[in-house]
């Protein structure tokens, strides 16, 4: 019988976004592929050290212990434009790091990313933008880690962060509030407020959340003093009336989270701080720098905000 991905929730990571491939890297870059195969060979029994998307990963797939019926919730796969040889090291990583993975596509010097929907991916994970940008341009969900590997300290909860207008929304208000301004913005919301907004890229992997979320009610339901494990909060720059749109969007759409910070330009890093957030998905590089080396940060460049930036990496070579 075929392994079934239908039932779980599905995420794709590149070996740059789970591991720290900055030396590897650098030899790629500065020598080329047959030195940076041989770099590989030379250090495949040490371990890469962990990447910024480790610490989410590690939990996401610890999630699979509240299964019912012993069928995985999650699954990670590797999707890697390593060759099968110089992946070998990734794989190895992955035991060592004790993750369980066991499932991994290697494309030599190729976008893994198109495999998404065969894999019934509900999001890809990677260090490499061009690859981000056009798996955003095929109708994919994707994000760019950004900056340091975060600390992990001992636990079991995952604290999941989004953006909502660019992210778990579409555009179509961000284009007015780029167009026309504040003001307009929040006329349109309110003229609109009954109108939900069409779904954007990461609204699929929130459903997959909450269905995992949906499990942990359940417990809750038979042992009171049960404590939820995953913990999902949408930090936004909108604030009142526009924040209204926000929630009846939500709820037509048949998902929630269990926090919003309507924040209207007060700056996110300050309330990402506290927060501390597993991993945070926005759509713009501005309301991530501030934190991206202390918070594990994702751009999902899609977007009015990032058609400027899309049109030049358009004109770069691919590698």
């Amino acid at each position: 019988m075929a392994y079934d991905l239908e039932t779980m929730l599905v995420v794709g990571v590149a070996s740059s976004a789970l591991f720290d491939l900055s030396n590897a890297d650098a030899v790629f870059r500065e020598h080329g592929e047959a030195k940076y195969r041989e770099y590989q060979e030379e250090h495949i029994a040490n371990p890469l050290e962990t990447g910024v998307a480790f610490p989410f990963i590690k939990r996401l797939l610890s999630l699979n212990n509240l299964s019912q019926n012993k069928t995985p919730l999650v699954e990670v796969i590797i999707l890697s434009r390593n060759d099968p040889e110089t992946g070998l090291r990734v794989m190895r990583s992955v035991a060592h790091h004790d993750l369980p993975i066991s499932r991994a596509i290697f494309t030599q010097g190729r976008s893994p990313f198109k495999y998404m929907g065969a894999l019934n991916m509900s999001l890809f994970l990677s260090q490499n933008e061009q690859d981000v940008r056009t798996a955003i341009r095929m109708g994919f969900a994707a994000g760019q880690v950004l900056g340091l590997p975060a600390a992990d300290p001992k636990g079991t909860d995952l604290r999941i962060a989004f953006d909502f207008d660019g992210v778990l929304a579409d555009d179509s208000s961000e284009r007015v509030m780029q167009a026309e301004g504040l003001p307009a913005f929040h006329a349109h919301e309110t003229e609109h407020l009954e109108e939900p907004l069409p779904e954007g890229r990461l609204s699929e992997f929130l459903r997959g959340i909450n269905r995992i979320q949906d499990i942990e009610e359940t417990l809750v339901e038979a042992q009171p003093d049960y404590n939820r494990r995953v913990h999902v909060a949408i930090v936004t720059a909108r604030n009142a009336p526009s924040h209204e749109r926000v929630v009846k969007t939500l709820q037509s759409w048949g998902v929630r989270v269990n926090d919003a910070f309507f924040l209207g330009g007060i700056e996110k890093a300050k309330v990402l701080r506290v927060l501390n957030p597993h991993i945070f998905f926005d759509d713009q590089l501005g309301h991530l720098e501030g934190a991206a080396d202390e918070i594990p940060s994702v751009h999902v460049p899609f977007g009015v905000v990032n058609e400027v930036g899309r049109m030049e990496l358009e004109e770069l070579p691919t590698s």
